[in-house]
């Protein structure tokens, strides 16, 4: 809409300059022929009555006293030739009658002589000012040709000028107000039209897999909108149902995956403990002298085994029924310090850049993730080496609380790296590999972050970033 307006007002402002130009033109021509042809009257006139021989020698002597008659009665330069093109007359009041006087150029006789009028105009711009010059033959009464009649004309512009910019400053107002009001309108227009647009765009933008999405309820002015606006509540119905269908197959994977693992280790038990009985059956001898130490060796290997079997047990009721939080308002580096005690360790070194970081968080699932990420790195590190580090670094970054664990351990090979978190990937000999599970899915819950950095025979460093709750 805006385009047009501009387009069109200069397309009209072009017309009507060319307008202005042809109608400038037009009355300076016709202007010219009027007056040219006053004159001729005039002159016919003059030697009608006059008393001198009507030849081309006594033209001088005629209008010796009428030329300025007549330029002072028609308003206009009056300039007699003779046929050859010689100035014989001039209304000019300095001007004088000498051979320097510039004849009239023989084109312009010619172009005379051969027109049917026996008239020629000649049109010339100086200095940027067009100027006209009409040739006309002086006859006497029986259409002898007697002399050239030249009229100068000086086209004047001032009022087509001064007419033509008024007339381009109104124009200018009136498409400055049009363009102000198609402005509004076309404001106005776009909001109504793109309105149900942008609730479909918050709408899509809000969409998400894991939230109940909302449809939209809005009866738009264009039918292609109602299209979309039925497609966009036809995926919501389709979303919603994929999203339980996946939820019901990750929850049915999950657990899949994680009944394999715990039948897995608790097999793993119960083959030494049928092989003991097995044994301990064949080789029973109630008279034996060493029977009370088979029995205790028995018992020993019976009670180690079923251990194992409540410690499998005891991991997967953890990582399946996660306890409720019960956050409390503490201070992050006292609980950290604290938890560190419990292992007596002299390898372990506590460092806090502030004696103090508060914030709202669970303490049992904070010693939790803390004392899983020191008995990794202590494990990681092998029994004969010497030299045996553990690192842990709490600091406030922006408001987030930042817990570091370093070890210089046997670190992570760099085909494991992808699989740390998966609840059951192992490095150990023994275990289930539930803990990193565990703390990982503690930390998501305080919408945290977990992160690892490891180079395999140097050691790893986990990052724990917890946003700081405030109370």
């Amino acid at each position: 809409m805006i385009v047009l307006i501009i387009v069109a007002s200069i397309l009209l402002a072009s017309i009507s300059i060319i307008q202005f130009k042809n109608e400038a033109k037009e009355y300076h021509q016709e202007r010219l022929e009027r007056k040219e042809n006053a004159v001729r009257e005039h002159i016919n006139y003059v030697l009608s009555t006059t008393t001198y021989p009507l030849t081309t020698e006594n033209l001088d002597l005629i209008f010796k006293d009428k030329i300025h008659e007549l330029a002072h009665i028609h308003n206009i330069e009056i300039n007699i030739y003779s046929l050859n093109g010689q100035l014989l007359k001039s209304s000019k009041e300095s001007f004088s009658v000498d051979k320097v006087s510039p004849p009239i150029p023989k084109y312009i006789l010619k172009l005379v002589r051969s027109s049917i009028e026996k008239r020629y105009v000649d049109i010339k711009t100086i200095n940027g000012v067009k100027n006209r010059s009409s040739f006309t033959q002086i006859k006497d009464d029986k259409f002898k040709p007697l002399g050239v009649l030249n009229l100068p004309y000086l086209e004047d512009d001032g009022f087509y000028d001064k007419e033509l910019n008024s007339f381009l400053i109104r124009l200018g107002q009136v498409y400055s107000f049009m363009l102000l009001v198609a402005f509004a309108l076309a404001y106005f227009l776009s909001s109504y039209i793109t309105k149900s647009l942008k609730t479909i765009s918050d709408r899509l933008y809000e969409t998400s897999l894991n939230q109940k999405n909302k449809k939209i309820v809005l009866e738009a002015s264009s039918k292609e909108i109602n299209l979309l606006i039925s497609a966009y509540n036809r995926m919501v119905d389709e979303l919603e149902i994929s999203a339980v269908k996946l939820a019901q197959s990750e929850r049915e994977e999950a657990w899949r995956e994680m009944a394999k693992q715990v039948a897995h280790e608790i097999k793993n038990p119960l083959t030494p403990m049928r092989l003991t009985v097995q044994s301990f059956q064949r080789r029973f001898d109630p008279a034996d002298p060493n029977i009370k130490q088979k029995m205790n060796d028995y018992s020993e290997t019976l009670i180690q085994q079923i251990d194992t079997m409540n410690a499998v047990a005891s991991a997967f009721s953890n990582f399946a029924s996660m306890p409720a939080q019960q956050n409390e308002t503490l201070n992050v580096v006292e609980v950290v310090e604290l938890t560190l005690d419990i292992f007596n360790e002299e390898q372990i070194v506590f460092e806090s850049e502030s004696p103090e970081i508060i914030s709202k968080i669970d303490r049992t699932q904070l010693i939790r993730i803390i004392t899983n990420l020191v008995k990794n790195a202590i494990q990681s590190i092998p029994e004969q080496q010497e030299n045996k580090t553990v690192h842990v670094t709490v600091k406030k970054v922006d408001q987030k609380v930042l817990i570091l664990v370093k070890d210089n351990g046997i670190g992570i090979k760099a085909a494991d790296t992808g699989r740390i978190f998966e609840p059951k990937f192992t490095t150990k000999s023994s275990g289930m590999g539930l803990g990193l599970g565990i703390i990982k899915n503690i930390i998501e819950n305080y919408k945290g972050t977990i992160t690892f950095e490891s180079e395999y025979g140097t050691g790893t460093t986990f990052t724990v970033s917890l946003p700081i709750i405030n109370s």
